[in-house]
């Protein structure tokens, strides 16, 4: 039985979503999760909302004065205090029951289904497929083992993940079918995957990946993440 997603984008990701800021590679993880997710969905049509108005009014001062970031802060202010919204659209597109398809996002850049990919060792119960975004960063999709700990890592930038099939936990929570992880360069986690279904999700990260062990860094040359 399909769940409402329980984790969802950060505000400042949709703002800047909304303001078509996003780095184009993120914007792909963040489409497939809006396709799926109405809490979202709505939070993304008040976001839009509220940064208009607000950049109607105080977008020719802060050019003028280089206060990018008050404006930002300014707007973030404004979506938290403005009202509950409107129940959310209906996606763009109904979904397929075809179990085997992919997201529609992600159909350019991995194919049309699940059965179809090719995937390559990473390590023991570990397989991944990587990809060139649509601005040549990176999109990472992972197909983990149930009871499987990745190691431990952190960010130098940006790392957007969805899961699409089974679930792992975190310091963070529990992630399942639906669910996103919006994380940011203070963050360090090790992923373990539950039992059940293998867990296959996708990332796109914006910089690599920070690693505290030692053979994990000496194998990111030869993984590229």
């Amino acid at each position: 039985m399909n769940t409402a997603p329980r984790h969802h984008l950060d505000p400042a990701t949709l703002l800047s979503y909304a303001a078509g800021a996003l780095s184009p590679d993120l914007a792909v993880v963040v489409d497939t999760h809006l396709a799926g997710c109405a809490h979202c969905r709505a939070a993304l049509a008040r976001a839009e909302a509220v940064g208009g108005a607000l950049l109607e009014q105080q977008q020719p001062a802060a050019a003028q004065t280089g206060r990018a970031a008050a404006l930002r802060e300014a707007m973030r202010q404004r979506l938290a205090q403005a009202p509950a919204p409107a129940p959310a659209p209906a996606a763009s597109a109904p979904a397929s029951n075809d179990p085997d398809l992919l997201p529609a996002p992600l159909r350019p850049y991995f194919g049309p289904r699940y059965s179809g990919l090719k995937w390559r060792w990473m390590g023991p119960g570990l397989r991944y497929l990587r990809t060139e975004g649509p601005a040549g960063g990176t999109l990472l999709m992972l197909r983990i083992a149930p009871g499987r700990k990745l190691p431990v890592h952190g960010h130098h930038g940006s790392e957007i993940t969805q899961i699409l099939r089974g679930a792992y936990h975190d310091a963070l929570g529990h992630f399942g079918p639906g669910d996103i992880a919006d994380l940011d360069a203070e963050t360090q986690h090790q992923p373990v995957t539950c039992p059940g279904e293998d867990c296959i999700c996708v990332a796109a990260l914006d910089a690599p990946l920070r690693y505290p062990g030692r053979i994990a860094r000496l194998l990111q040359p030869l993984l590229r993440i």
